[in-house]
């Protein structure tokens, strides 16, 4: 197998428990069975963190949106009492 390691084994939860547990069950098969599936491994594993940094982002996104719909609600909140003094400023006069 190659020398870098496929198996997170220092970064707990980054991938599926059933994910890591076929990673070693493949490094357990011969060499020729690891060479066929070490490739369509990676390509998984790959596809589970690119999955999970952009669900990452997703949420950010919607957090970041949610915080400004909050502003955005509170200045039209400002924005209408504003509005209602001036009418009733200019019905004073």
């Amino acid at each position: 197998m190659a020398n870098k390691s496929r198996l997170p084994g220092d970064v707990p939860d980054e991938l599926p428990r059933e994910l890591i547990e076929l990673g070693k069950r493949i490094a357990g098969l011969p060499a020729g069975f690891q060479r066929d599936l070490e490739p369509i491994y990676n390509q998984v594993v790959d596809s589970v963190r690119r999955r999970r940094r952009i669900l990452s982002l997703v949420q950010d996104a919607l957090s970041q949106l949610r915080l400004d719909i909050k502003y955005l609600m509170f200045d039209l909140e400002v924005t209408r009492r504003e509005r209602d003094a001036l009418r009733d400023q200019l019905a004073d006069d």
